[in-house]
């Protein structure tokens, strides 16, 4: 039986996943050179692989093995294990048997950290299992812990129950140095509009970028009309991780973030792995408890399967009076543009 102080404590127990993940990657950011945690370990269907995820991944192997509860057979969903037998635990459990599915991202802004530019997260989400197939929809707890920099000492950590609501969320920030844990206010923006805010669409890498500007450039003008020679009304950031957008909604700074590559790739033909996948937005959950919203672009509930595969085109809203003002605008734009 699955009861709200059972979900609890395997809330906690993802939260000290997390906590082992980013001790371990400390570690190795400290005993090795940078080059050396930068170079390629494999390709997959999912993404490219480098060796500093390969110590994340490791990581977390090693602690299921030793700390998950065997009362509680769960079945790991990760980028960089995909192939091969299921990762189960107990070792040996069926994956049918199993009565959760975990989703996770080792490192999610894996070239962020890598080149020690910008922090990174490691994300956890754990789902019911259903047997005509998890979803994203079926998770019930999920946890975010930053991953930083090597000149940073704060570390933030972000974890919830469904139906939790904002007070109920457990946030702080870790100083990495003594393990000093301090409260962390979590407040998504409150803002009515989108003037002299944070919002973007996610254009990281080349491929659609074009597309993809030319869209968000007609959503601000229709939203706010023209305004040349003046000081830009909308501010951009490209932070390369789908999880730390989800936390810049979160804690207040942006007011509106989204990805539309996988429609971009579609329309304009390519073939491309570089998107987000089920893995990068599975703790979306916390975003809504903290009275933001996730969508699809159409703005219908985000349903996807919990895998490491299939594109996820999202949209984050800091709250509804934002994403009222954009639905109408964007369902329109990526019917002409994107479809």
């Amino acid at each position: 039986m699955t009861t709200a102080a059972r979900l609890d404590h395997l809330r906690a127990l993802l939260c000290r996943l997390q906590d082992t993940v980013r001790t371990r990657l400390i570690a190795a950011r400290d005993e090795h050179p940078a080059d050396a945690l930068a170079g390629i370990a494999a390709e997959t269907a999912a993404d490219t692989i480098y060796q500093i995820d390969r110590v994340s991944e490791e990581a977390i192997l090693d602690w299921f093995a030793a700390e998950w509860p065997a009362d509680c057979p769960v079945e790991l969903v990760m980028e960089g294990a995909e192939g091969g037998d299921a990762h189960t635990f107990p070792r040996g459990t069926p994956a049918a048997r199993t009565e959760f599915v975990c989703i996770l991202d080792p490192i999610d802004g894996t070239r962020n950290l890598m080149v020690d530019k910008r922090s990174a997260w490691v994300l956890a989400a754990l789902a019911q299992r259903r047997p005509a197939g998890t979803r994203l929809g079926d998770v019930v707890v999920a946890a975010m812990t930053e991953l930083p920099t090597s000149k940073q000492w704060a570390s933030d950590q972000i974890s919830g129950v469904r139906g939790c609501g904002p007070a109920g969320l457990v946030s702080a920030r870790i100083d990495v140095r003594t393990g000093h844990c301090a409260p962390l206010a979590i407040r998504p923006s409150r803002a009515t509009d989108f003037r002299h805010g944070f919002a973007s669409l996610a254009r990281f890498f080349p491929e659609g970028k074009a597309l993809l500007a030319r869209v968000e450039e007609e959503l601000w003008r229709e939203l706010h009309g023209p305004e040349p020679g003046r000081s830009p009304l909308v501010f951009d950031d490209q932070y390369m991780t789908t999880g730390g957008q989800v936390y810049e909604l979160m804690v207040g700074h942006d007011r509106m973030l989204g990805d539309l590559r996988p429609l971009a790739h579609r329309r304009l033909g390519i073939e491309s792995a570089l998107v987000c996948h089920p893995y990068d937005i599975c703790t979306c959950m916390l975003l809504e408890e903290a009275g933001g919203i996730v969508e699809d672009p159409w703005g219908r509930p985000l349903d996807v399967p919990l895998d490491t595969t299939s594109p996820v085109a999202w949209m984050g809203y800091a709250n509804e009076t934002l994403a009222a003002q954009v639905r109408p605008v964007l369902a329109r734009l990526v019917r002409e543009q994107l479809a």
